[in-house]
């Protein structure tokens, strides 16, 4: 299973279940591991949804898009991650830096720079309540 669909998989898994009952979902070369999941209480019709992926070492992701309404927030807690979001430049964000997606973005580039260590990052999207598909793969 490609990282892309792990995202989705587990990020619709924590809407519509309690964030102590989702277990982590793990293939060969990475792992998406729920995070958080919450109705947003003053933005009637919004979720906050939080996974960390776990890119292996040399691990890229397939060019994917979001949920039509999904903004997103990603942080990298360990390691380097080479990313392209639509039109912006490629650029390589080392722990402690972040970059956001706005609804609708293509995310052309994601990739663990170093071939020996593995790199994680925490991914926060707000999105509609009823979206089902988080991530959508880029033909």
């Amino acid at each position: 299973m490609k990282i892309s669909k792990l995202i989705a998989t587990a990020a619709v898994a924590l809407v519509f279940s309690p964030i102590g009952s989702v277990p982590a979902y793990a293939q060969e070369a990475g792992t998406v591991t729920p995070n958080f999941a919450a109705a947003i209480p003053n933005i009637p019709g919004k979720s906050l949804i939080a996974v960390e992926v776990e890119l292996a070492p040399g691990q890229v992701g397939d060019p994917h898009m979001h949920a039509d309404s999904a903004f997103i927030y990603a942080y990298v807690v360990s390691g380097a991650i080479e990313s392209k979001v639509d039109n912006e430049e490629t650029r390589i964000y080392h722990a402690g830096e972040s970059w956001s997606e706005r609804p609708g973005a293509i995310h052309a580039i994601s990739r663990n720079v170093s071939q020996t260590e593995p790199a994680k990052l925490l991914a926060v999207f707000i999105v509609d309540s009823d979206d089902k598909e988080m991530v959508k793969p880029v033909k």
